[in-house]
């Protein structure tokens, strides 16, 4: 597989872009968009939830989170 990089201001604009997305899906919009991603993927399983784990999860790729949105407080 090529080597791919990213610039790591282009990484932090995309991380915040997309912490700010699971913030909205999880924030006071959460019961306007609830059937939507199920709608658009044709399956219940995806929801907003979903969603919002698969946003963390690539902030937390990007280097940019610690991952304590999807893993906990970190240990001592």
């Amino acid at each position: 597989m090529p080597e791919t990089r990213l610039d790591p201001g282009d990484a932090a604009e995309l991380a915040e872009m997309l912490t700010f997305l699971a913030d909205w899906l999880s924030g006071s919009q959460k019961q306007a968009l609830a059937g939507s991603p199920a709608a658009f993927a044709g399956h219940p399983a995806y929801n907003t939830d979903t969603l919002c784990t698969d946003l963390r999860r690539f902030v937390f790729l990007l280097g940019v989170s610690d991952g304590e949105e999807l893993f906990g407080e970190p240990t001592p």
